[in-house]
């Protein structure tokens, strides 16, 4: 018998005035897999991610990490779920060193209490050990150790993105969504972050992202999942969504649409 998915949706509807974004999706994302959502420009795959963390709620539907009906709660109940997340665009806080970056992540997750940190007692300080090593682990798996004192506007845009992987790691995730990590990378820095997301499932972290670099998706993947306007239209090994009739006719038989 095949165990429970980690993430679990149905139904999920999303509409911005007449338009549908999403259109009754169904997803299952098995435990410990790295499963990528990609489509046309449009095609829902940023809607689906933000639906699924709480980001901005689906109309309809039931989503369900880990056993958990998450449908409609608020990000930070999502996170605590074990959910963790990353933005097409860098959110980095530019005045904060690298390490202090992923610390600010690392202590949202912390159950030291404000009298703990206002009297400065022995579980505040046990607390901010935990979380000083829970930031240098998530920086030594993206690579990023030697430049944990740098400012984080001293690192070039890749390994900003990096950083952004760190930062969510240090909530201790189960499942990480990627929302176009690869996006601005040139082939070399891809293939870094191809074997930073490789180590991340050998950790046992699922993983689930969106992404437009179609070799980087087929090189990584176990599953795929092809929305199109909207509505899943294939779903499988990157081998046989490669050859569905339907992904090409999306990706090659209509003119470039806008997202």
């Amino acid at each position: 018998m095949n165990p429970e998915p980690i993430i679990t949706a149905r139904g999920v509807t999303r509409r911005f005035g007449g338009l549908v974004a999403l259109d009754g999706i169904d997803l299952d994302v098995p435990r410990g897999v790295v499963q990528a959502i990609i489509g046309p420009n449009g095609s829902g795959k940023t809607t689906l991610l933000n639906a699924l963390s709480g980001a901005s709620h689906a109309d309809t539907g039931s989503i369900r990490v880990g056993g958990h009906e998450i449908f409609r709660l608020k990000p930070y109940r999502i996170a605590r779920l074990g959910l963790a997340r990353t933005f097409q665009n860098i959110r980095i806080f530019e005045n904060l060193s690298v390490i202090e970056n992923v610390k600010v992540a690392a202590a949202c997750n912390s159950p030291t209490s404000l009298f703990n940190i206002l009297t400065a007692n022995a579980r505040h300080r046990h607390s901010e050990a935990d979380i000083d090593r829970n930031a240098r682990e998530a920086l030594e798996i993206v690579g990023l150790a030697h430049r944990a004192n740098d400012r984080a506007t001293q690192l070039p845009y890749a390994q900003q993105r990096l950083l952004e992987i760190a930062r969510a790691l240090a909530s201790k995730p189960n499942v990480l969504l990627l929302d176009e990590p690869a996006a601005g990378m040139n082939m070399t820095e891809s293939m870094t972050l191809l074997d930073t997301i490789a180590r991340l499932k050998n950790s046992g972290i699922t993983i689930l992202l969106v992404e437009h670099n179609v070799r980087l998706v087929m090189g990584i993947s176990d599953r795929v999942t092809v929305l199109d306007f909207g509505k899943k239209i294939a779903e499988g090994a990157p081998s046989e969504v490669q050859r569905n009739p339907l992904v090409i006719e999306a990706y090659l038989g209509r003119r470039h649409r806008h997202a």
